[in-house]
């Protein structure tokens, strides 16, 4: 077992429970220091603090497990993902069959995602250390009810940053068909767990759904970056009288055009259009009463977020523009390098060019299912407001 011994007075977020220990922090590491693996944690006077995830190829050499001495191995896992899947059994409604069981640090299994899709699961292992232990946890998940198939899709730009190759394929059991269809709130969707955005489904979005559904009777909605249309379906759900859906990826829309004819809008009121949000809040002359900003991240990474904060800014300034007296804007940005304070002032920055007074009626966060600890407030990663158009 590695051993990483910090410098003097940097055991105190360790102490307080924050489960990053980054390179700056470490003085020294005994053992094979170009290894992943179970690394003990010690401050500058060799008391034990912690154990973790160590790997020398990260800028946060250490993702910390446990602070109790206690052996890392397949069992422990077990544990963790039992303790992580009855939370979701206790408070899920049972007319969801699609939702997170592990949420890496928020269920303290840093590094390791696992959402479930009817009878299959989804994983992605985001670090190093977390993949050394991929049999036991797909033996441990192997255990849940009526699971046919455990499918990896370990990829993109987290992955690389840990020196892990990128990983996609069948884990254990079936492999999964080309759709599969989930239920969420009674509504049905068709998704694409192989090569969807994400798991294959914007399961972070469940509650957000729900609240526009109960404010969308007989309004007009655009949905930016509509993905597969849940929001769209949702807004239908509740009574919208038209609903624009723009995304700009054909197979998404056509994705989301069955996903309408599935819940029964096929002949609602409304569009699927794909182009750019950008261009399009700046070029249509259309008004709404009511719009969804969901976009993709714009800050991958720290250094992003000047730049991120431009782009959000631009976004919400059209969209207030398009807004109706009295409309209604939900808003998201889903980067966790962007606080929920300065995203407040990017779109309080939007509103103010705009000449437009907003009440702000709700904030909106993460549902039940993508838990985050109070200790690592980083991994409330996705934000948003709910916000009335005073004028």
């Amino acid at each position: 077992m590695l051993q990483v011994h910090l410098k003097k007075d940097r055991e105190v977020p360790v102490q307080r429970g924050h489960p990053w220990i980054f390179s700056g922090a470490v003085e020294a590491v005994e053992g094979p220091p170009d290894a992943a693996g179970i690394a003990d944690v010690f401050d500058a006077k060799k008391n034990w603090l912690a154990r973790g995830l160590y790997n020398q190829k990260s800028q946060i050499r250490v993702r910390i497990l446990t602070w109790q001495q206690e052996t890392i191995d397949g069992d422990f896992f077990a544990r963790r993902l039992r303790q992580a899947f009855a939370l979701r059994q206790r408070h899920l409604s049972a007319a969801t069959t699609a939702y997170r069981i592990a949420n890496g640090e928020g269920d303290f299994l840093p590094g390791l995602i696992v959402d479930r899709y009817g009878n299959f699961l989804v994983l992605q292992f985001f670090t190093a250390g977390m993949a050394l232990f991929k049999q036991d946890i797909v033996e441990a998940l192997g255990s849940l009810d009526s699971i046919h198939g455990i499918f990896e899709r370990s990829e993109g730009r987290v992955t690389a940053d840990e020196g892990l190759e990128p990983a996609v394929g069948v884990l254990s059991g079936e492999a999964p068909p080309e759709k599969i269809t989930i239920e969420e709130n009674g509504y049905q969707f068709l998704v694409d767990i192989r090569r969807g955005q994400k798991t294959g489904f914007f399961l972070d979005q469940r509650d957000h759904r729900v609240f526009l559904s109960a404010v969308a009777r007989d309004r007009t909605v655009l949905n930016c970056f509509s993905f597969s249309g849940a929001f769209s379906v949702y807004a239908f759900g509740g009574g919208a009288k038209e609903v624009v859906s723009l995304d700009s990826s054909m197979p998404a829309l056509e994705l989301a055009e069955k996903n309408l004819a599935l819940n029964g809008f096929a002949d609602a009121p409304g569009e699927l259009l794909k182009g750019d949000a950008f261009a399009y809040l700046k070029e249509v002359e259309s008004k709404f009463d009511l719009i969804v900003l969901d976009p993709p991240s714009l800050a991958h990474k720290r250094s992003d977020v000047d730049a991120a904060t431009g782009g959000y800014k631009f976004l919400n300034l059209h969209a207030i523009h398009h807004l109706k007296p009295g409309g209604m804007l939900l808003t998201f940005s889903c980067s966790q390098h962007l606080s929920i304070d300065l995203f407040q002032k990017v779109v309080f920055g939007a509103a103010v060019d705009a000449r437009r007074k907003l009440a702000v009626i709700r904030r909106l966060s993460q549902p039940l299912d993508h838990p985050f600890s109070l200790q690592h407030p980083e991994g409330e990663y996705l934000k948003g407001l709910a916000l009335v158009a005073l004028d």
